[in-house]
């Protein structure tokens, strides 16, 4: 949980520092991956009981909206990359 949770930022913050459209769509596929691979964990913390269930909750909602976020990061960079 740790490991993927904290690997999305600084992925981020790669994809901010690419060096092309290209590199930039590759580097937040990662960052995408590793909210999924977070989500994944925020539900089997549900299945387990684990926690606060409001603050479980919150965070599941957060990483939703970030893979949400991201998702369509990807896709407008695509279409742009794509355009020219």
């Amino acid at each position: 949980m740790i490991r993927s949770s904290s690997a999305a930022p600084l992925n981020y913050g790669e994809a901010l520092g690419a060096e092309s459209p290209k590199d930039f769509i590759h580097k937040n596929g990662i960052v995408l991956k590793e909210l999924k691979e977070s989500r994944v964990c925020f539900k089997l913390l549900k299945h387990i009981n684990y926690g606060e269930d409001k603050a479980r909750i919150k965070l599941l909602e957060e990483c939703e909206e970030l893979i949400k976020i991201i998702a369509t990061r990807i896709k407008n960079a695509k279409l742009k990359m794509n355009s020219k």
